[in-house]
């Protein structure tokens, strides 16, 4: 298996030496594994080998056990440990999401934060090659959509550094193989056994049958997925050339139009990308309930022989067609523009004119902070707290940045459509000094004091 990772590592190009790495460890076999491997590494390759691991508080006391026993181990391997706790439970029913999902949220704002404190190069993860298999067959049952069926990646961009899967390569019976070789005792998630996870019934009822078939499924996958990668590059590519000739954007309207003629002289692999590039454009978040539907409908909508007609998706997008034209633009109702001003009820909940919420508590210790959270001092701020919609000239001191910078630039630099930029909720002090553009960026604030009340913010976006 030693090989079989290495070559895998040297072909994907997934280290440089004297890199610093992140690993992150459940406990489990794979990381357990993948944490004991690059251990290994460390002095031919020169690495600064970090582990991570996040309890998530689901199973109590046990959960609680797998990060000290990952702890310990680390101290017998002489391997620097960092563990931390977040409260899923908690975030699920506040946010309305699923174990899965909430863990997942919660467990990567942990690495990001860490991978930023360490200045890590990578943040190893040990996928492997039946995660692989799993994966795309779940994704083969839920989407029509090709790009998905990509499966994970080996290698991508994360938090300044890369995530990393060296494991990709092997299968889990390898693994265990590489435990048993090596007297590595893993900790085991009872809740990996339950079938009523969907990739658990997929890993325990299906994944066998199709190994009958072709005991080397997990590098066939691997292979039909780094291929399709290599291939949604390509076409990825040539639609941002197409969409670029092709589609007018009005950026004061925040709408776009084109020539129907013209856009149909494309391949239609192409036509298909460039329509998922112009949703991308025009949404900040891909509606949940955008789905293959609507692509139908707006291919059928190029095709039409009548002169106008119009369709609508999600969130008040609205696609028309008037002869040889299609424009794209969201509704223009009033309440899509006005602006509003509240005062932050502390504690309490905030309803904001899109039925979003904000909701403030005092605390006695700060929690971990989300990009939809933010945490400070009472002393750190004029109180009371207000919200409201942006102002001609808005400026905010952020992290990392000597002075300030406007709020229009921070709205350009990540991408926010016009049309949002003016509804966007910001949050500031009595001084009128901006704390938090929401879910977006954090001011720089004063050194926090451990004297005074503690606040912790939360957003809470609009379910309907």
């Amino acid at each position: 298996m030693k090989t079989i990772v290495k070559d895998f590592i040297l072909k994907h190009n997934l280290f440089t030496k004297d890199a610093t790495i992140l690993v992150g460890v459940s406990g489990g076999p794979d990381s357990m594994a993948l944490l004991h491997y690059l251990h290994s590494l460390k002095d031919e390759w020169n690495f600064r080998v970090v582990a991570i691991s996040v309890d998530h508080q689901l199973r109590g006391e046990e959960s609680l056990r797998d990060l000290r026993y990952v702890e310990n181990v680390c101290k017998q391997w002489k391997v620097e440990f960092i563990g931390k706790s977040v409260d899923v439970p908690s975030w699920k029913k506040e946010k309305k999401q699923g174990t899965q999902v909430a863990a997942r949220t919660l467990r990567y704002a942990i690495f990001e934060q860490q991978m930023e404190q360490l200045g890590a190069n990578y943040l190893a993860l040990g996928h492997h090659g039946d995660d692989q298999a799993e994966t795309m067959l779940m994704r083969l049952t839920r989407s029509a959509d090709s790009q998905a069926l990509v499966g994970i990646p080996v290698k991508r961009a994360f938090a300044g550094g890369s995530i990393v899967r060296p494991f990709l390569c092997v299968t889990k019976e390898d693994i265990w193989n590489y435990c048993e070789a090596h007297n590595i005792t893993p900790r085991l998630d009872p809740s990996n056994e339950e079938t009523t996870y969907t990739r658990n019934y997929v890993r325990h009822h299906i994944l066998p049958l199709l190994k009958e078939k072709n005991s080397n499924l997990h590098t066939t996958i691997q292979h039909l997925s780094e291929t399709l990668a290599i291939d949604q590059a390509y076409i990825t590519e040539e639609a941002e050339n197409m969409v670029h000739s092709v589609v007018q954007f009005d950026q004061e309207k925040q709408e776009l139009s084109f020539e129907i003629d013209q856009f149909k002289t494309y391949a239609f692999a192409l036509q298909r990308r460039a329509y998922h590039l112009i949703l991308n454009y025009l949404y900040i978040d891909l509606p949940k309930d955008l789905s293959y539907v609507h692509e139908e409908q707006f291919f059928a909508l190029l095709h039409r022989q009548t002169g106008n007609a119009q369709i609508d998706f999600p969130a008040g997008l609205k696609v028309e067609k008037s002869y040889n034209q299609l424009r794209c633009h969201f509704c223009d109702d009033l309440h899509c523009s006005s602006s509003f001003h509240k005062h932050i009820k502390i504690p309490g909940k905030t309803i904001l004119p899109d039925g979003s919420a904000i909701i403030a508590k005092y605390v006695d210790a700060f929690s971990e902070e989300t990009k939809d959270s933010f945490c400070f001092d009472a002393s750190q701020v004029a109180l009371p707290l207000h919200i409201r919609t942006r102002k001609h000239g808005d400026k905010m001191h952020l992290k990392g940045l000597n002075g300030s910078k406007k709020v229009k630039d921070i709205f350009i630099d990540a991408k926010v459509p016009r049309r949002k930029r003016a509804i966007w909720p910001i949050i500031t002090d009595d001084h009128g000094e901006i704390l938090w553009l929401v879910g977006l960026r954090k001011a720089s604030l004063a050194k926090r004091s451990t004297s005074t009340s503690q606040i912790q913010l939360y957003y809470e976006k609009c379910n309907m």
